[in-house]
């Protein structure tokens, strides 16, 4: 049972880290604006889900790997902003899921390693939604990248990695709107799972903290 000094540090650590997450999923469009903003996202971006590891865990080789991608995400980052490139494009999506990938790792453990439920449990599922909508997001721009138009606007403009993040939570949470279609072999696939994995995690957390409730009771 943690004392209560370290169990509301872990509730503001949590709290935190979600309403970072939300500011970045607000501000990505801030990506592709000009002047000092590339850079000001993309630092806000890598420093987040370091931050939040160090916060979480202290496991010494998920922090050495979440903190080598931060810094490999932002370099990428900034790199595509003010010379974007094919190659660098597709250095900031394979970072991107790398980062993603220990961040998951990280809110995973400590979501489905507790033992009781807390207010800091439920802020860490929340917020491991939102990285893995967010985590597909890349992924999908990897797909595009590496087959174009496996993606298609219903609009006829092309579709760019911002609007992947769109499309990712419309998919994550099954709401479909249509105006984006995924045409190509693994573009569905990869949607479809995205859209099963977002029903089964729902149904898998809530199972978990309702049993986690029934046996502390």
């Amino acid at each position: 049972m943690l004392s209560l000094p370290t169990a509301q540090n872990k509730v503001t650590a949590n709290a935190v880290f979600l309403a970072a997450l939300l500011i970045h999923n607000l501000t990505y469009p801030l990506s592709a604006a000009g002047g000092p903003w590339p850079t000001l996202f993309y630092g806000f971006y890598a420093a987040i889900f370091v931050a939040a590891t160090w916060a979480l865990t202290e496991l010494k080789q998920l922090r050495l790997f979440v903190g080598c991608a931060g810094l490999a995400v932002f370099v990428a980052g900034v790199l595509n902003s003010y010379a974007p490139s094919s190659g660098a494009a597709l250095t900031v999506y394979l970072t991107s899921i790398a980062y993603h990938l220990g961040m998951i790792v990280v809110l995973a453990r400590y979501t489905f390693g507790a033992r009781t439920v807390m207010t800091d449990v439920l802020l860490s599922a929340t917020s491991l939604y939102l990285v893995i909508g967010s985590g597909f997001a890349a992924a999908l721009a990897l797909i595009e990248w590496c087959s174009p138009g496996s993606f298609i606007a219903s609009s006829g403009t092309a579709i760019d990695w911002q609007q992947m993040i769109y499309f990712s939570y419309v998919s994550l949470t099954t709401l479909g709107y249509g105006d984006i279609t995924p045409v190509g072999f693994y573009a569905q696939s990869f949607v479809t799972f995205e859209a099963i994995g977002g029903t089964l995690y729902t149904v898998i957390l809530l199972s978990r903290l309702v049993g986690l409730h029934a046996s502390r009771g």
